[in-house]
């Protein structure tokens, strides 16, 4: 079945996909989890999502971190995105997805609403959270951890990461949000962190969780040696 997470408020958005997460796994202790970043996707990886299960593991928590490309800002713009990368195969999954015992999470801050009308259909839950017309969202923790990132500064960023920590954020969530911010400097003209440099940050922040999962790392403290070394 699908939960999806969408909005035009992206910080509380993916706030409180992460807080629906770590309940649910509270709940369900033996519930496996997955972190699925859009660079990961593919046909035979939704498939898994929608099919997996067994002896040992039954049901299966998958989260499907802002699975669609960036729309164009300007007619013949390198936004250096996803943009013209086929997606179909993530419609095309949307069936089986909902059909599935499993849980399947898709985070989508700031979906066309289009796109939002088609996965509410086949959602069995919805959850939206706009920015307030007359009001700015605050962002918390979160706006100060991404801006550190955004200003390349290793000292606030480990700072701000280990306040977080502190917090009781999950690990997961605070990578989850560090590659967001690596995806959307990809997208603009940063200062601190030329296209390059930003596209290396997002593969290297896929690596650390695909390492910590495959070593059996400690996530939390791959995070602050992260931070100290950007």
């Amino acid at each position: 079945m699908i939960f999806l997470f969408h909005g035009t408020d992206a910080s509380k958005v993916r706030g409180k996909a992460f807080a629906w997460i770590a309940a649910a796994r509270a709940k369900e202790p033996n519930l496996a989890y997955a972190r699925l970043a859009r660079e990961e996707l593919s046909a035979s990886a939704l498939e898994e999502a929608a099919l997996s299960g067994g002896l040992f593991v039954k049901r299966l928590l998958v989260l499907l971190d802002d699975p669609f490309p960036a729309p164009l800002r300007g007619a013949g713009e390198d936004t250096d995105s996803d943009v013209g990368h086929d997606m179909s195969y993530i419609d095309d999954a949307l069936d089986a997805l909902a059909k599935s015992d499993n849980a399947i999470v898709i985070l989508a801050p700031k979906l066309p609403a289009v796109k939002a009308k088609k996965l509410a259909a086949k959602a069995a839950k919805t959850y939206a959270y706009d920015v307030p017309a007359r009001g700015v969202a605050t962002r918390g923790f979160n706006s100060a951890l991404v801006n550190a990132l955004a200003s390349r500064s290793r000292e606030k960023l480990w700072l701000e990461v280990v306040r977080a920590l502190r917090a009781g954020d999950a690990p997961e969530m605070l990578q989850g949000l560090l590659h967001w911010k690596a995806r959307d400097l990809m997208q603009k003209s940063a200062r601190a962190w030329p296209k390059a440099d930003a596209r290396a940050l997002s593969v290297r922040l896929i690596a650390l969780l695909v390492e910590s999962r495959r070593k059996g790392l400690d996530l939390a403290l791959e995070l602050e040696r992260f931070a100290l070394s950007i």
